[in-house]
């Protein structure tokens, strides 16, 4: 099969990590794959260290020349690549590759919902997902009701799929929890919650911070709890996290990483995991990677997660009070972190990154079987 996957996104998120992620299952499967992607940006410069197919287009212009400029260059792409799908994971350009898709009829068009905003069900929103796209892939259930709610998207062409993880390199490693453990001094008996993510306000390490210092209070001087910031400065400085840090009395038993080479082995360290953010986490990396490596998990009732924890993992997001309660059962009941883990060892079950590849071809396949492009004798790949 021969996929284009537009992945016009400045900035390494999730939604990148996404795309960038399939492109490279894609192509490890065999099939042929081009990205599209926006030059001099970090998704960009991440997409060539992994020696992904990528090539820069002005996707995003807004000028009417730049426009005009745009949708002759990607005619061209078509009548070059000739891609059996157009995998769009941004809205930008969308409307130009829906046109195309209407002119030439050689390839089918997927719009990839992973961003945290619910899109307007006004008549231009209608059209593009209801008529122009081919498919529309939502990454978690609360953008996939809104379709099915306001959009009226039916089975035929509505589908979710959150995502996956490279099992092989997130996978609890006991060695590297040892060594990670000996680094910052933790013993046996110490409960280290961990945050991964970078500093940024969405993230939650502020709240993260003062939950902490309220279930060390509540579990008194034998409190067992101590917190690795796994993370770096982008949004928020890290000079701004010590300043948190300092503010609740907790710069004894709180570590920060910063960027590490060895993050799998800064996991497995965890004894549990959270994922503090306020809002979006529509595409939940971190709490994948974490769960991958068998890692209890906590979290808030944001984006995917309510697909990933039971609500009793789950507490509402900016609740300081909630999450030190969820903290404080974790250090006292052992029995409820066996329990996340084997309920969460179920839910990674069929969240592997082959999983990811292969319910992302079941509906590119399905397109193409029902629906075949009108110009195209033969689908290329398999």
């Amino acid at each position: 099969m021969k996929i284009i996957q537009v992945v016009n996104v400045r900035f390494f998120n999730a939604t990148a990590w996404y795309g960038l992620y399939l492109s490279k299952l894609l192509l490890e499967a065999g099939h042929e794959v081009l990205i599209l992607g926006l030059q001099d940006t970090e998704s960009f410069e991440k997409a060539r260290s992994w020696d992904l197919p990528i090539s820069p287009m002005d996707l995003n212009t807004q000028t009417p020349l730049g426009v005009i400029r745009l949708y002759r260059d990607l005619g061209k792409v078509i009548d070059t690549f000739s891609p059996d799908i157009v995998n769009c994971h941004r809205g930008e350009s969308f409307i130009l590759w829906g046109l195309l898709r209407k002119h030439k009829g050689t390839f089918k068009l997927v719009r990839t919902r992973g961003d945290q905003r619910l899109p307007k069900a006004n008549i231009f929103n209608q059209i593009l997902h209801r008529h122009v796209a081919d498919a529309v892939i939502s990454t978690n259930t609360r953008m996939s009701n809104h379709f099915k709610s306001r959009f009226h998207l039916g089975p035929e062409r509505l589908f979710q799929v959150i995502g996956g993880v490279d099992k092989a390199r997130f996978t609890y490693c006991p060695q590297g929890r040892a060594r990670i453990r000996r680094e910052f001094g933790y013993d046996d008996q110490d409960l280290v919650i961990g945050l991964l993510g970078r500093f940024d306000l969405v993230k939650g390490q502020k709240q993260t911070i003062e939950a902490v210092a309220k279930a060390r209070k509540m579990l008194g001087d034998a409190s067992p709890i101590r917190l690795m910031l796994l993370g770096f400065e982008t949004d928020t400085s890290e000079a701004q996290v010590r300043q948190w840090i300092r503010d609740n009395h907790i710069e004894d038993i709180t570590v920060i990483t910063g960027k590490r080479s060895d993050v799998t082995d800064c996991i497995s360290a965890l004894d549990l995991g959270v994922v503090s953010s306020l809002w979006s986490e529509t595409i939940a990396r971190a709490a994948l990677e974490i769960m991958a490596c068998t890692i209890p998990l906590v979290g808030t009732t944001v984006g995917v997660m309510p697909d990933l924890l039971q609500p009793h993992a789950l507490v509402p997001p900016g609740d300081v009070d909630a999450l030190a309660a969820c903290f404080v059962r974790c250090a006292s009941e052992p029995a409820f972190l066996a329990l996340l883990r084997r309920e969460q060892a179920q839910t990674m079950s069929h969240l592997s990154g082959q999983d990811f590849l292969h319910q992302t071809l079941d509906i590119y396949k399905s397109m193409l079987d029902q629906h075949p492009p009108h110009n195209r004798t033969t689908i290329s790949g398999t």
